[in-house]
C-alpha cells in the first residue's frame, strides 16, 4: 500500500523533494472529497452529519485502501502511491481526465495517458488555425515530437510522409532517419541536441510509460546519433528559436523563428508556427501565398 519512510523515485533519483506538492496533494484531495456526498456513491447520508461530502474512511473503504494510508496521503505524508491505487480514489472521488492527471503529478506519479498517441485528437478549430497562418509552416506537436497536425507548408517544408495507423507521424524520426543530405535543417548539428534535449524534458513525466519508452528504444536502436544525445542527459525546455532550412523550391536558404503556443484542453501539446525571420524568408514566404493547392487546404 505504501511505506512512510521509502522516497520516492524524485527523491532517489534527483534528490528534489516534493515536499511543495505534499500540501497542493491534501489541499487537492480535501477539495474533490468534499464535492462527493454519499448519495453519490449509493450510501445513506446518516444523522448529524457534519462533513461536507465523503469522510476520509468513506473515500478508503470505496477505494479499497487503509484509512490510515488514505489519511497520511491527504495529510502530505511522504508515502508512495502506485498508479492503481490513485486510479481506485480517482475513481471514487469522480475525478475528470485533467484532473486525474493533476493527482498523479501531486502525487510524484508518471501519468499514463488512456491515450497520448492517436487518440489525442486536434480540434476542427485548431486545425483551422494551422491552415489560416499559410504560408508560413505550422503544427501542433505533443511532447514526443509526433505530428498530432499539420499545414500545407509544414508538411511540404519536412517533407512529412502519411503514415498508416496506428503509427503515427513524428517530427525526430524523420529528422533522425532522414536520408543523408535530405534532411531540411541546415545546422542539423545545432538543432537536433535542442530537440532532444527539449523530449526529455517531458521524458521526466512519462518515466516507465510503454508509449514514451517503446518510441525512445526504436529511435535510439536505428539512430546512434540519437543514442548518444539522449545518453548525454541535456534537459531544455520548449522556447522560441530562429532555425534556418533548406527547400528546393526556395531559392536560397529560409531563417524562421518557432514559436509555441499551449493548446487549451491538450495538456503537454502545443501549437508551433515557422515565421520569417529576415526579409529574404518572408519575400519567399509572400510568394508562396497563393500557391497552396485547393486539395491541400483543410487536410489533417
Amino acid at each position: 500500500m505504501g511505506d512512510v519512510t521509502t522516497m520516492t523515485t524524485t527523491e532517489r533519483t534527483t534528490g528534489r523533494s516534493p515536499d511543495r506538492r505534499r500540501p497542493e496533494l491534501g489541499a487537492f484531495l480535501r477539495g474533490r472529497r468534499a464535492r462527493v456526498t454519499p448519495e453519490d456513491m449509493g450510501m445513506p447520508a446518516g444523522p448529524r452529519r457534519r462533513t461536507p461530502g465523503l469522510r476520509r474512511e468513506e473515500v478508503a473503504q470505496l477505494s479499497g485502501v487503509g484509512v490510515t494510508w488514505y489519511t497520511w496521503l491527504e495529510q502530505g505524508r511522504p508515502i508512495n502511491a502506485s498508479p492503481q491505487v490513485l486510479d481506485a480514489v480517482a475513481r471514487t472521488l469522480r475525478l475528470d481526465r485533467p484532473e486525474r492527471e493533476h493527482l498523479y503529478h501531486l502525487a510524484d506519479v508518471p501519468f499514463a495517458s488512456a491515450h497520448e498517441d492517436p487518440g489525442q485528437s486536434v480540434s476542427p478549430q485548431v486545425q483551422g488555425i494551422l491552415d489560416s497562418v499559410y504560408p508560413m509552416p505550422a503544427v501542433v506537436y505533443n511532447g514526443r515530437f509526433d505530428l498530432l497536425a499539420t499545414n500545407a507548408a509544414y508538411r511540404a517544408l519536412f517533407i512529412v510522409v502519411p503514415t498508416p495507423p496506428p503509427r503515427i507521424a513524428n517530427a525526430l524520426r524523420t529528422l533522425f532517419l532522414a536520408p543523408e543530405g535530405t534532411c531540411p535543417l541546415v545546422n542539423r548539428e545545432a538543432e537536433l541536441p535542442v530537440m532532444v534535449a527539449t523530449l526529455r524534458s517531458g521524458y521526466g513525466r512519462h518515466v516507465g510509460e510503454p508509449a514514451w519508452e517503446g518510441f525512445i528504444g526504436e529511435l535510439a536502436a536505428a539512430s546512434p546519433y540519437f543514442a548518444g544525445l539522449w545518453e548525454s542527459g541535456d534537459v531544455v525546455p520548449p522556447g522560441p528559436r530562429v532555425k534556418t532550412f533548406r527547400c528546393d523550391r526556395a531559392p536560397g536558404e529560409l531563417r524562421m523563428t518557432s514559436t509555441s503556443l499551449s493548446i487549451d484542453g491538450m495538456p503537454e501539446c502545443r501549437i508551433v508556427v515557422y515565421s520569417p525571420a529576415d526579409d529574404a524568408t518572408r519575400a519567399y514566404l509572400d510568394t508562396e501565398r497563393d500557391n497552396e493547392p485547393d486539395n491541400e487546404k483543410s487536410r489533417p
